[in-house]
Formats: C-alpha cells, sequence, structure tokens
C-alpha cells in the first residue's frame, strides 16, 4: 500500500483528477475517486493491458457506446429493503440495463470485424448480467420521461379514459360561463384554471354571488376571486375521486416492478461495477490519447526507463522531456544545481509517473518508457514546515525522513529533495551524505537533490551512484530545466554577476577567497559539460545520418522488390506467351497428325504408326527457342544452300518432304506426300540424295508427276476437252497413288456434270464416286474414289 503521504506530496489526486474528467457516467467517477496504485504485478499488468485494450478501440472506432448509465445500486438497494422505486428511478434502471446491451453488442462486433484481441474486454462483456426482461417489462409500463403509460394495466386505461371523459365535461360546463353574455363584465378573463387541483373561473369580486360556489383563492389586489360554481362541484368531486383510483393503480405498478428490481438486485450491482471498470478504462485510454502518453513497460526488478518524460500537470507546449534512467548499475542518482532550475519538479516526474504506471494510467512519456513495481513510494519534497507543531523547515524534513528511514525496504522509491536543507551548511552536507549513505546499497532506488556542493562528489567515491544537474544558460542567465546525468552541477556565480554588471575587482577579489580546489572543481564540471554538449551534438548528427541511412535502405529495399515484383510479372506473361505458342503447335500438330492417320487408313501404306508415334513425341519437344532447331539451322547452313527441289526431312513431324520454293528469307513451301505445308527453314533438315541406277520406273514417274492437285477444275470447258483432260488427269492421279481426288464441273445446267459422271461409270480404276458434301462444294463437285 502506498503512504498517502506521498499520494498527496506528489499530487498523485490531482492525476486523477483530470482522468475521472473523461469519465461518462457517475458510476465511472465514483470508481476514480477510489483509484489507488497497487502493489500487485499482475494486478498491475493487467490495469496496463485493458488500458491499451482501450486505446485500440479508441483508435479503432473513434469511441465506445456508453450513453445511458446511471449509477442504479442505490435503487436496488431500496428495492431490497422494501422500498417502493419512483418512475424516474425504474426509468434509469431500464436505461442503463439498455445502455450495457449495447455495450456487449459493440464490443462483440469490435472483436469480429477487428482484426485484433480485445480478451479483457470480452471477459469483462462475458461477466454482464442480461436483464433485458426487467428493462422489457420496465418499458412497457414507463416512458423515458418518467411516466406511468396507460398500457401499464387495463385499470389504469379504464381509469384516465374516465377521467379524461370527467374532465372535458367540467371544462365544457365553465367554458359556457367564459362565452356567456354576462362574461366580460363579471369575468377578469374568459379562462378555465386550476386552483387546489379543481377547476375554478376567475371572477370579479362585485360579482361572486352571481355564480355561488366555493371560493379557492384570490388575486394579490383583492379584485379577482377564483370561484368553483356550484354547478361543477360534483364534476370535480368526480375527477377528485377518479385521480385518487389512479395514484393507487399507479402505485400498484411501481410495487410491482420494484419487486422485479428487487430479484435481481445483486446482478444489478455487478453490471454497475462492470460498467463503471469500463468507464474508468476508457477513461484513461482518452486521458492517455490527449495527453499524449503511452503505455510503460513494467518490471520487479527496481529499472526505470522514462524516454522524454514530462510533468503530467505541466502543460505539454512548456513542458521539458527528460529521458531519466536508473535502478540497475546506478541505484541513486544525486541531482545537484541552483534552485528554480527543475529539479524538484524530476523528482516529482519519477514519483508521478510511478504511481501513474501501477494505477494502470498511461505516463507522459513516449514508447519505450519502463517502470518498476514499489511496494511503497516515499517523497520529502516541498516545505513542510509545521505551525502548530512550532517546528522550523529543517525539523519538518527531518520527521518525514525518520519516518521514511523506519519504513523502507529494498522495494521501495525514495525521492528527497534539498535534503539537509535548512540549518547549517556544513552540517546539512553532512547529514545528507550520512543519510543517503543509509539507504544506499539496502536496494532501494533512490534519487535526492541538493545544492550543497559537498555533495556534488559524492557520486565519484561510492558505486552505484551517479551525480546529475539541471542544466543552466548562461547566455540568458535562466535554467533551460534539462536534465544532465552524469554531470555535477557547478555554481554560476561569479558569471551571472559578471553578465550582471559586478565590477570584476569585485569578482577576482571573490575568486581568490574559494581557493584553487574549489576552481579546479568547477574547471572540471564545465569541461565536462562541454564535453557532454559535443557528445550531445554528435550523437544528434550521428543519428542524422543513421536516420538518412535508414530512408535510403528503405527506398532501396521498396524499389528492390518493385523490381522483384516486376521480374516475377515478365517470367509469368513470358511463360504465357510461350504456353499459348506450344499449345497452338501442339493443336496444329493434332490436326496434321489426325488427318495423316486417316490417309493412313485409306492408303494403307503410306504413314506407319510407328512414324506417326515419333512424329507426335517430336512435336511435344518443339519449343519456342528450341535448341535443337537451332542447332539444325546451324547445321543446314553448314552442309548448303537449300533450293528448290532439295530433298529434306521436316523436324518436328518426322518425315521427308521435297522443297517447292522459297516464300521469304526463312520459310519455304514443302510438299510431304500429297501435302503442301509451309515451314520454318529451321524445321528443314537436308537429306544428301543416295546415288540411284538410272531405271526408268513407276516411282520415277510418281516423282516426276507427285505434284498432281487434289482437284481438277472442269469449269468453262467444252464437252470433249472435258473428257480429255478428265482422263489425263485420272491416270495421273493413279499414278501418285491418290487415294481420292475431286473434278469440279460446276453446277450450272447439268450437261458438263452427266457426261464427267458417265465417263467415270465405265472407267476401270474408278471405285466409286458420290457428289460433294456440303462443304465440299454440293452438286457442283464430284468426289472420285480410285483404286
Amino acid at each position: 500500500m502506498i503512504a498517502e503521504r506521498a499520494l498527496k506530496t506528489l499530487e498523485y489526486y490531482k492525476i486523477r483528477e483530470e482522468v475521472a474528467k473523461y469519465c461518462t457516467s457517475s458510476v465511472g467517477k465514483s470508481h476514480i475517486d477510489k483509484l489507488v496504485p497497487s502493489v500487485d504485478y499482475a494486478e498491475v499488468t493487467k490495469l496496463l493491458e485493458e488500458m491499451d485494450e482501450g486505446l485500440t478501440i479508441l483508435r479503432l472506432r473513434g469511441n465506445v457506446p456508453m450513453g445511458g448509465i446511471t449509477d442504479i445500486r442505490p435503487h436496488a438497494k431500496r428495492a431490497q429493503i422494501g422500498g417502493m422505486l419512483s418512475p424516474v428511478e425504474l426509468m434509469e434502471t431500464a436505461s442503463t440495463i439498455r445502455a450495457s446491451k449495447i455495450l456487449r453488442q459493440f464490443l462483440e462486433n469490435v472483436a469480429e470485424a477487428e482484426d485484433v484481441g480485445i480478451p479483457h474486454f470480452l471477459e469483462k462483456k462475458e461477466a454482464m448480467p442480461i436483464l433485458t426482461a426487467l428493462e422489457h417489462e420496465i418499458n412497457n409500463c414507463i416512458d423515458e420521461n418518467g411516466t406511468v403509460l396507460d398500457s401499464a394495466s387495463s385499470t389504469l386505461r379504464s381509469i384516465r379514459q374516465q377521467l379524461r371523459i370527467q374532465v372535458s365535461r367540467v371544462r365544457e360546463k365553465l367554458e359556457s360561463y367564459t362565452r356567456g353574455a354576462n362574461a366580460s363584465k363579471m369575468l377578469s378573463d374568459s379562462i378555465v384554471t386550476i386552483r387546489n387541483d379543481r377547476y375554478v373561473i376567475p371572477v370579479k369580486s362585485e360579482y361572486r354571488s352571481h355564480y355561488g360556489g366555493i371560493i379557492h383563492d384570490q388575486s394579490s389586489s383583492g379584485q379577482t376571486l377564483f370561484i368553483e360554481p356550484s354547478a361543477v362541484v360534483q364534476l370535480n368531486n368526480d375527477i377528485r375521486g377518479l385521480k385518487v383510483k389512479e395514484h393507487e393503480e399507479i402505485e400498484r405498478i411501481l410495487i410491482k416492478l420494484t419487486a422485479e428490481v428487487e430479484i435481481v438486485g445483486h446482478e444489478i450491482f455487478l453490471l454497475v461495477d462492470i460498467l463503471g471498470e469500463i468507464d474508468v478504462i476508457l477513461a484513461k485510454a482518452k486521458y492517455g490519447q490527449v495527453e499524449k502518453c503511452t503505455m510503460p513497460h513494467m518490471n520487479n526488478e527496481g529499472y526505470i526507463r522514462l524516454v522524454k518524460a514530462r510533468h503530467p500537470l505541466i502543460s505539454i507546449d512548456t513542458a521539458v522531456a527528460n529521458t531519466i534512467e536508473f535502478g540497475k548499475d546506478i541505484t541513486s542518482i544525486v541531482i545537484t544545481g541552483p534552485n528554480t532550475g527543475g529539479k524538484t519538479v524530476t523528482l516529482k516526474t519519477v514519483g508521478l509517473c510511478t504511481l501513474m504506471g501501477q494505477s494502470g494510467i498511461p505516463i507522459p512519456a513516449l514508447d519505450g518508457s519502463e517502470l518498476s513495481l514499489f511496494e511503497s513510494v516515499f517523497a520529502d519534497i516541498g516545505d513542510e514546515q509545521s505551525i502548530e507543531q512550532s517546528l522550523s523547515t529543517f525539523s519538518s524534513h527531518m520527521v518525514n525522513i525518520v519516518d521514511i528511514l523506519k519504513k523502507y525496504d529494498n522495494q521501495s522509491l525514495i525521492l528527497f529533495d534539498e535534503l539537509g536543507a535548512g540549518t547549517d551548511p556544513q552540517e546539512g552536507a553532512a547529514l545528507a551524505i550520512s543519510i543517503l549513505d543509509a539507504v544506499h546499497g539496502t536496494g532501494a532506488r533512490v534519487m535526492a537533490t541538493t545544492h550543497y556542493p559537498e555533495l556534488k562528489a559524492y557520486g565519484y567515491n561510492r558505486p552505484g551512484v551517479a551525480n546529475a544537474s539541471v542544466e543552466f544558460d548562461i547566455e540568458t542567465l535562466s535554467p533551460t530545466y534539462k536534465l544532465l546525468i552524469g554531470v555535477p552541477g557547478r555554481s554560476n556565480a561569479f558569471e551571472i554577476s559578471e553578465r550582471l554588471g559586478l565590477p570584476s575587482s569585485i569578482i577576482a577579489q571573490a575568486q581568490s577567497f574559494t581557493g584553487t580546489d574549489r576552481g579546479e572543481v568547477n574547471s572540471m564540471i564545465a569541461s565536462l559539460e562541454e564535453s557532454r554538449r559535443q557528445a550531445e551534438k554528435d550523437a544528434e548528427e550521428t543519428e542524422y545520418q543513421l536516420e538518412g541511412a535508414r530512408l535510403v535502405k528503405e527506398e532501396l529495399e521498396q524499389k528492390l522488390a518493385q523490381l522483384d515484383q516486376k521480374k516475377d510479372q515478365f517470367e509469368q506473361k513470358a511463360k504465357e506467351k510461350a504456353k499459348k505458342i506450344v499449345d497452338d503447335a501442339r493443336r496444329e500438330a493434332d490436326g496434321i497428325i489426325s488427318e495423316l492417320r486417316k490417309m493412313q487408313a485409306n492408303t494403307h501404306l503410306l504413314v506407319k504408326e510407328h512414324e506417326l508415334i515419333d512424329a507426335k513425341k517430336r512435336l511435344d519437344e518443339a519449343l519456342p527457342n528450341n535448341p535443337v532447331l537451332k542447332k539444325q539451322k546451324k547445321l543446314n547452313e553448314l552442309a548448303k544452300e537449300l533450293k528448290a527441289g532439295d530433298e529434306v526431312k521436316v523436324i518436328s513431324f518426322g518425315q521427308k518432304g521435297t522443297l517447292l520454293q522459297k516464300l521469304s528469307k526463312s520459310e519455304w513451301s514443302v510438299q510431304i506426300g500429297m501435302l503442301k505445308m509451309k515451314l520454318d527453314e529451321a524445321d528443314l533438315e537436308y537429306i544428301k540424295p543416295e546415288k540411284q541406277k538410272q531405271t526408268v520406273s513407276v516411282n520415277s514417274v510418281r516423282g516426276r508427276d507427285s505434284h498432281v492437285k487434289l482437284e481438277l477444275d472442269l469449269r468453262g470447258e467444252r464437252y470433249e476437252d472435258a473428257i480429255i483432260r478428265t482422263e489425263k488427269y485420272l491416270d495421273d492421279a493413279i499414278l501418285s497413288n491418290y487415294p481420292r481426288v475431286s473434278i469440279i464441273h460446276g453446277k450450272g445446267t447439268g450437261v458438263l456434270r452427266q457426261a464427267i459422271q458417265q465417263f467415270l461409270k465405265n472407267h476401270s480404276r474408278v471405285k466409286n464416286y458420290r457428289f460433294g458434301e456440303a462443304g465440299e462444294g454440293g452438286h457442283g463437285v464430284t468426289v472420285v474414289e480410285l483404286k
């Protein structure tokens, strides 16, 4: 438990008030009022994790629906002890239950829609009691203004209907008086009003006997009397009776609803507590957003590292941020320097940040800050003079220090401000050194400020102790409030006096009184300060260079990633293009092979099956930029220049052919059996002709006439010429081993067609003939099958 004195001295309660401003409900504020730093490591870790989840939700959604929440615990307590809740109290109960339902749905949506973990919020959501049935029952009876509805019961509806009828009758009767012939004369105003819950009219005092009835009130001047005429007395009595019944029915309804609240009283207490806890967590997170705070990492090893920490109660615009680190090798820091330099602010910054971290409140420092959990925090800061006890400043400080020395242990953080001040300088310095010796080395973490020069050497004589000072700008004669760890503060009295115009002779005489040792110490400190400033300058330059190198590295990595991406894209496009080329070639080759198989079926010996399989294999290997083709083209160039009539081997089909004519620089027209194809020169292999005997044979004739077309066009020929040409064509086709040819005679009058077919009918080598199919020319073509 952190001491109350330290909480007040370090102004912890002011921080709590600042956080409370961001609560959205009285429940949250009541929880904040009870917030104190925890000394349990697991609890502190949980508090900080909850706050960090709150920051995440606010960052993703901007806000959290927390409206409509009221502290309804007193209502539940009154219901439990037998009291009757008012309509407003019941309405607040229903509103709070509805708010919890909306919050549950919101947290579920965040968990499902966002890729973040909020386990602590979801745990609280699951712990919320579901009281929707009570909410609906209250809403069916009471509206949002706290009025009991007619629909609350059939009896109440009936009573109010009768009441409206009676009121209408009374008003109608009284309005007849206001519209009468004597109304303007006898009445002060032509209106119907209410006095003592009864409907009356304003009558001038001199005409009161004209209406009779009961006088309920009069004006301040006495000139107007508010009279209930005799004619409406009974009607008003009836209204009064109905109102009594209405009140009784409303009371019965409220008692019934209060009993429902009593049944779930325990759940209401739990629900309000959870809503209050969530409100506090979100208030901490909102405070952190506004004040630019961060979540510190916690340890229980006494290590403190505050990166660019500010005092939380000083405006962001004016506060000077300092980096403070100690607790490992260095367990004590002694800060020296002039007054109003920021020494006390530094102490309070460390103490307040520690208390805030142990309360689950984000601290005003940059990311990467780390705090330790301390079981006790002690602070002797400020002027604690007690007039009642007739104690001096020194005595008051000493009373507090004595109390600290009795209670501290190795899990304590101790903050001494102006240690040993208020008494003789020599004795005060001696006491300060002695007190520091007493607490240093026991495991406690200590920060102390002093203006005694004797303590400047304290950090050099004891291990684990570091000197520090607050910087003072001689040029402006003002402190910069920057903390310099490792450099003791030095006196600037001579420099300040000189700049303010004190004669040099006086300053020189004063310096002669200080002694050589003091001057050497000040020179050493000045040298340390200069070295520190140079080191900071070098560090900033290095930081700048590192930042530049980091940016260049990131830019290069980004460009490299883009190049890799483009390379992948180009490779993918190239693969797709190559695949398309290969697929097209394979489809074309499959078509050719299919046609060759058909020819084989008709000619038996023209193409063999193993040659087809070999051709298919070669086609599969015929990829773009095939090295075999490149090699073959080079061989062709080395062998001889191809020319028409050369016999070649078509590599992709594995078939032999004859070159007909060169179509372009790299393409030839090639005759393969009865097929004429256009092929790339790289796909052709020159075949050296074998020496043959000069004999006349059918094959030689076939070779000579091997270029016979597969069709004969006779359109426009005379009868005799057509028969002669047909006879010669069939002889050539038979010598070329053509199984089937086509004769084009056209449709015309049909005379040429009949003559040709009559000739074919009598030809000994014609096996069969037929008209062409739709795709072959129809009746304008005769397809002839040869034997």
